[in-house]
């Protein structure tokens, strides 16, 4: 099934889908990312925000993807206030300094709100919209993009292991993707409900999410049945514990196996991955749409 609709505008950049895929930079702005790249360590976390953020841009980089509070397996939340604190001056700061679109990875209604009001024209909601009942209402007041994750993360169900982290274990699906679309029409269901146009609308499936090393593995085999749903896709294997556990690496030796994760998620329909290694995961998404597009 094509796409049901062929572009998105977020602020003053224009997406088209299906013409390449694009590459979403990954800034995380906490002390905690599982991948040890977080920027809340660094003695001036603005500007190391800035350096980061232009580095990914030339290394190729359509868009940026700011977030304050880690989503690793067997994190913990942080307060509202102290994620305003650490993604807003970021935002701030990076909407007068890039050229390309900003994205802000939270769930709370609130950070969404100033974050916009910051320069942020994406909200990478990891629960769909389903954890904060504001959040679709201030999605659609501002005509913003939005991305709707699939997620079954609980706490109980995260194993930890010391080198490579923690993953989630014992979930069950009656049908992994029986399931993931249905929990990604509900997410669209809420977000049309809350009057955000549907051309807005991204999905992700949640690589990582609620899901065992085997189940991500099958996400990321199934993944072209996503395409019935008719949304653009965007899936974030980068540096993910099944890669590791997989391989006994861990987060940051992970390049080579996040490169064959986003070279089968373009085969099977991705639009958008979200990365770490912006540079590298590029190269891939260059050659993987000349094999899969013809490009």
């Amino acid at each position: 099934m094509s796409l049901k609709y062929s572009s998105m505008q977020l602020g003053n950049h224009h997406m088209d889908w299906g013409q390449r895929t694009y590459v979403m930079g990954i800034l995380n702005v906490t002390p905690d990312s599982f991948s040890g790249d977080g920027l809340m360590g660094c003695s001036d976390p603005i500007k190391a925000a800035l350096e980061q953020a232009q580095a990914q841009i030339a290394a190729g980089a359509d868009l940026l993807d700011v977030g304050g509070e880690s989503t690793r397996p067997g994190s913990q939340p942080v307060s509202l206030a102290e994620e305003l604190t650490r993604v807003i001056p970021v935002i701030r700061a990076l909407a007068t300094e890039v050229s390309v679109p900003i994205s802000v990875d939270t769930y709370k209604a609130e950070v969404a709100r100033q974050a916009i009001a910051a320069g942020a024209v994406l909200v990478n909601d990891v629960w769909g919209l389903a954890h904060d009942p504001q959040m679709g209402s201030v999605v659609a007041e501002s005509g913003v993009g939005v991305v709707l994750m699939h997620n079954r993360s609980r706490s109980q169900n995260v194993q930890q292991q010391a080198t490579l982290g923690g993953r989630y274990v014992d979930i069950d699906y009656a049908d992994l993707m029986t399931e993931i679309k249905i929990g990604l029409q509900h997410a669209v269901e809420r977000a049309l409900q809350s009057g955000i146009s549907p051309e807005q609308i991204i999905l992700d499936p949640g690589i990582g999410f609620g899901k065992t090393m085997e189940q991500n593995f099958e996400l990321i085999r199934r993944m072209a049945e996503l395409k019935e749903l008719g949304y653009p896709i965007l899936v974030g294997p980068s540096r993910k514990s099944f890669v590791g556990y997989r391989l006994d690496l861990p987060a940051d030796q992970r390049l080579e196996g996040t490169a064959a994760a986003v070279a089968l998620c373009i085969d099977r329909g991705a639009d958008l991955v979200r990365v770490h290694d912006v540079g590298s995961m590029q190269r891939v998404c260059r050659i993987a749409d000349a094999i899969v597009r013809g490009l």
